[in-house]
């Protein structure tokens, strides 16, 4: 390799370093869209960039299914109602740690009010509160509305592998101009979910995600939640 190719290289390089920075930077939870479709094509191209994320033995865990019109409506208004009514919530996975150490209840604490804050809602204002979760179950009013499924036979390592692969669609719609939102909130009514869109009895509900483009007047979108510092969970051992 000559000087000028080396140049050009190394220009190339630093472009697609700048570019992924720029990507993984500005990936973020959004909670507002605007009504604005998303062509089937991409959400496809998505999720087949999504699927050469690293998997054990190739197993590629997940299966993803898109709702719209009469079933999405009829999914959101079962999984309000079950809020509202204060059904047991019954997740197929264990999410958060029980108890919840302290240094993470304040993280946790931290990123609820940050968007309440966003959105000024008090703490003492709980139908606020209440209705901005419920956002949650209506897919933040998204375009696209996608839930996460996972066959209940698979290990624990196999959620790891499929967290690597909605990473590489959240990416991959951040590369496209898109937003998106992983939603944990519904899973916690899982049978309701099976039940409402016909899903097998063996596939666990793991998150719902919400894709579109972000509406960039909306507070609760511009809501930036603190990371760990590298020190902090980086351990060097020689």
């Amino acid at each position: 390799m000559d000087a000028t190719d080396l140049a050009t290289a190394q220009t190339a390089s630093a472009s697609t370093m700048q570019a992924w920075q720029a990507l993984a930077e500005g990936r973020c939870s959004t909670r507002r869209f605007l009504d604005r479709s998303v062509p089937y094509e991409w959400i496809a191209q998505m999720l087949k960039e999504a699927r050469r994320a690293p998997s054990g033995a190739n197993l590629q865990p997940g299966e993803f299914v898109w709702i719209e019109g009469a079933a999405r409506l009829r999914l959101t208004h079962r999984l309000v109602e079950a809020h509202r009514r204060g059904e047991p919530q019954n997740e197929d996975y264990s999410y958060f740690p029980d108890p919840m150490p302290m240094v993470l209840r304040r993280r946790q604490a931290a990123a609820a009010q940050a968007l309440y804050g966003a959105i000024g809602a008090a703490r003492e204002d709980v139908e606020a509160r209440r209705e901005q979760f419920e956002r949650n179950f209506r897919f933040f009013d998204a375009p696209t509305a996608l839930i996460v499924t996972i066959d209940s036979r698979m290990g624990s390592g196999c959620y790891m592998d499929l967290g690597m692969c909605l990473y590489g669609f959240m990416l991959a719609a951040a590369a496209r101009g898109l937003a998106s939102c992983a939603i944990g909130a519904l899973a916690s009514y899982p049978g309701i979910v099976r039940e409402v869109l016909g899903v097998d009895a063996s596939q666990s509900i793991v998150c719902g995600l919400s894709i579109g483009y972000a509406d960039p007047s909306a507070p609760e979108n511009k809501v930036r939640t603190l990371r760990r510092d590298v020190p902090d969970f980086l351990q060097v051992v020689q």
